[in-house]
C-alpha cells in the first residue's frame, strides 16, 4: 500500500473523508477506486459511492479477493444505510468468510455488525442475537467496539431490557469518543434519545399518559393486566393471551380494558369492532358471538359480564387494567415508525421489515404522501421514502478504514 493510500485510509478511519478525496481523488487504481467509494458515501452520494466500489472490485485481480471482500462489504453498508434491504445477504456472509479467512478480523467484524444491523430492521432479533454472540468486541478499535454496542444495545430495546441497553450505550459512548468520529458520537447520542423519549401511551382510569420504554418494561413485570396494543396481545406477568390474527377480539378487549371499571356500550362496542355506525339486530347478534370468543380466550385472565348499556371487563386477579398505546395513533402508525429512523426507505425495503405486501406498502405510502406525512424523490424503482426533515442526525457510515490492498 503506497503512502497516499495509506493516508487516505488514517483519513477515513478517523471520519475525514474530505481528508482522504484530497489524496486520492484523481487516481483510478482499484485501491482508490475503494477509498473514492467509501468517502463518497460518507459524504452521502451514495449512487456514486456504489458505482466507484464495483468498479474497484473489478479491477482488483484474482490474488486480491480480500481487497474484493471489503468492497463487497462497503457495498453492504451502503445498501444497508440507503434501506436497501433487499441486497444480497450472501454475497455479505462470502464476503465476511473470505475476510475471516485471510486474517482480516476488523473487516470480518464490521461484515458481522452489518448482518446484525439488517436483522434487527426486518425484526429477526433471535438471528441477530445469535451472529453477535460470535463477534468478540475485545480486540475491537474504538469505533468498531461503538459499532458493536450500538448492536447490543439495539437488540436489549427490542427485547425491552432497558439496563443492559443503557449499559452497553454507555460503553458504545465512551468508544466512540476514544474513536473521535463526530458522527458516530451524533448516533449513539441518537441512540440515548431513544431510551430517554416517550416510547408509548399509557391509557388507564380514564386519562392518559407518555411513557419511556423502561416503563414499559415495568408494565409487562407488574401485576396489571395489561392490554398492548403493540403485540396484540393481553397479559398479566407471564400469562400472556395473543388475538394479533384476531383483530375484531382485540378491538373488543381494548374497548372495555379502556373503559374499566366502568362498562362499554353495545353501541359503541360495534363501532369499534365493526365499523357499524348504527346498531342493528345483526350487528348485536355478531357482537354477542364475538364477545363469547372473548370471554374463551382471557378465561384465567378476565371475565367480561353483560350490563343494562351493554359489557364490562372483570379481571379475576389483577387489581389495575392499563391499555398500552403507540404515540401516534392512525392506520399507516407502522409505516410512519419505520421511517422515524431519518432514514430513506424504498418501499420494497418497507414491505420486507414489515412483513406485508409491496403493493400495500405503496398504497400506504401514497396516502400518507397525499395527507403530506411523508415525502419521495426519485422515480420508478429509484424512488425512496422518507418524513419531512427534522433537525438532528442521520444514521452515519461506520465503515473502518483501511479497505483497499490484496
Amino acid at each position: 500500500m503506497d503512502s497516499l493510500i495509506t493516508a487516505a485510509a488514517l483519513a477515513l478511519a478517523g471520519g475525514d473523508p474530505l481528508g482522504a478525496l484530497d489524496r486520492v481523488a484523481l487516481r483510478e487504481d482499484p485501491p482508490a477506486l475503494a477509498l473514492r467509494g467509501i468517502a463518497m458515501a460518507q459524504l452521502g452520494d451514495l449512487d456514486r459511492a456504489k458505482a466507484l466500489l464495483r468498479r474497484a472490485a473489478r479491477g482488483f485481480g484474482p490474488k486480491e479477493a480480500v481487497a474484493r471482500a471489503r468492497c463487497v462489504v462497503a457495498e453492504a453498508e451502503i445498501a444497508l444505510v440507503s434501506r436497501d434491504l433487499g441486497w444480497p445477504a450472501t454475497a455479505l456472509d462470502a464476503a465476511r468468510a473470505t475476510l475471516e479467512k485471510h486474517g482480516d478480523r476488523l473487516n470480518a467484524a464490521h461484515a458481522g455488525h452489518l448482518k446484525v444491523r439488517r436483522l434487527l430492521l426486518i425484526g429477526r432479533l433471535d438471528e441477530a442475537e445469535d451472529v453477535l454472540a460470535g463477534l468478540d468486541p475485545a480486540p475491537l478499535p474504538p469505533a468498531s467496539r461503538a459499532a458493536h454496542e450500538l448492536a447490543v444495545a439495539g437488540i436489549a430495546m427490542r427485547r425491552l431490557k432497558t439496563k443492559p441497553a443503557r449499559r452497553a450505550l454507555e460503553w458504545a459512548r465512551h468508544a466512540a469518543r476514544r474513536a473521535g468520529i463526530p458522527g458516530l458520537i451524533a448516533e449513539v447520542d441518537s441512540a440515548f434519545l431513544a431510551l430517554d423519549t416517550p416510547a408509548a401511551r399509557l391509557i388507564a382510569g380514564g386519562g392518559q399518559r407518555p411513557v419511556l420504554l423502561e416503563d414499559v418494561e415495568a408494565l409487562q413485570a407488574s401485576p396489571a393486566l395489561l392490554v398492548d396494543s403493540f403485540r396484540y396481545v393481553v397479559r398479566r406477568q407471564e400469562i400472556v393471551v395473543s388475538l394479533a390474527t384476531r383483530p375484531v377480539l382485540f378491538a373488543l378487549a381494548r374497548a372495555l380494558a379502556e373503559a374499566w371499571p366502568g362498562d362499554v356500550s353495545r353501541a359503541r362496542l360495534i363501532a369499534e369492532a365493526f365499523g357499524g355506525r348504527h346498531a342493528d339486530e345483526s350487528h348485536r347478534a355478531r357482537l354477542r358471538v364475538e364477545i363469547g370468543r372473548l370471554r374463551a380466550e382471557l378465561r384465567g385472565l378476565a371475565d367480561i359480564g353483560a350490563t343494562s348499556q351493554g359489557f364490562a371487563l372483570a379481571p379475576r386477579e389483577a387489581r389495575e387494567v392499563v391499555v398500552l398505546a403507540r404515540p401516534i395513533e392512525e392506520r399507516h402508525a407502522a409505516v410512519l415508525a419505520f421511517l422515524a429512523d431519518g432514514e430513506s426507505w424504498a418501499s420494497s425495503a418497507l414491505a420486507l421489515a414489515l412483513g406485508t405486501g409491496q403493493r400495500s406498502v405503496q398504497r400506504a405510502l401514497e396516502q400518507l404522501g397525499e395527507a403530506g406525512k411523508v415525502q419521495f424523490f426519485g422515480h420508478g424503482r429509484a424512488r425512496r421514502w422518507m418524513t419531512p426533515p427534522v433537525a438532528g442526525f442521520t444514521t452515519t457510515l461506520l465503515l473502518p478504514a483501511p479497505l483497499p490492498s490484496g
